[in-house]
């Protein structure tokens, strides 16, 4: 074998392991490629919900499948009468007239309507997203129905992308602090699910988002932060 074969062969064998660090391990293609996502907002769904059940409830109604139930309600006078035989009680049933001439009133009772949860903002970064390893820009919003909360980006969401990148949220740190103190006491919501796009991620029952008041997108390869923003 020559030398110049043996060059040849020896770059060769360097390309493909730089390649594979390159692509296999640091993933630096990710760099050029954006993934967009679009996600529709988590309670979006409970108004559509109601409507069928308001709907359901009429059809039932009309079907005779909810009865309606007739209350009758006395007057004082007619409350504190002395209990009287059955067979008195037989001779003087009252038509609707002596009933409506004497007080009595009858209501129907309707089944109650499902109760509508609260959907409620209860943080957000308004916006503002500090840049830290990398660039973005967009919108985080904490929402609630009082039984799951979830950690929004909205559409405006955007920035570059890269490997291995996850979601925190971080105490102790503000958005623009030390970078390296992002990793320190942190909730992991999971990986990123695209650099561009409105997205959720639930947060787990019994987090205090007053505390955990900081979103960071951390990039778990190399340890550093591509972002952060704060939530008030």
């Amino acid at each position: 074998m020559t030398r110049n074969m043996k060059l040849a062969i020896g770059a060769i064998v360097g390309l493909a392991i730089a390649a594979f660090l390159a692509f296999g391990v640091f993933g630096i293609h990710t760099a050029f490629i954006d993934d967009e996502v679009s996600e529709a907002n988590p309670f979006a769904d409970i108004d559509t919900e109601m409507a069928v059940a308001f709907d359901d409830m009429e059809e039932q109604m009309a079907s005779g499948a909810i009865v309606v139930e007739e209350r009758v309600e006395t007057t004082d006078a007619v409350a504190a009468m002395p209990d009287m035989p059955e067979s008195d009680m037989a001779d003087d049933e009252a038509d609707p007239a002596d009933t409506e001439a004497s007080g009595e009133e009858t209501s129907a009772e309707e089944p109650a309507a499902p109760a509508v949860p609260e959907i409620r903002t209860i943080a957000t970064n308004n916006g503002e997203l500090v840049d830290h390893a990398h660039r973005g820009n967009g919108t985080a919003n904490v929402i609630t129905d009082g039984n799951r909360t979830f950690l929004r980006f909205e559409d405006d969401f955007a920035i570059d992308n890269g490997p291995d990148l996850n979601v925190y949220l971080v105490r102790g740190v503000d958005a623009d602090g030390p970078a390296g103190d992002f990793d320190d006491d942190f909730i992991d919501l999971g990986d990123l699910k695209g650099n561009i796009g409105a997205q959720n991620y639930e947060i787990p029952e019994g987090i205090d988002i007053s505390e955990y008041d900081t979103v960071v997108i951390w990039c778990v390869r190399f340890g550093v932060a591509f972002n952060a923003a704060n939530l008030a």
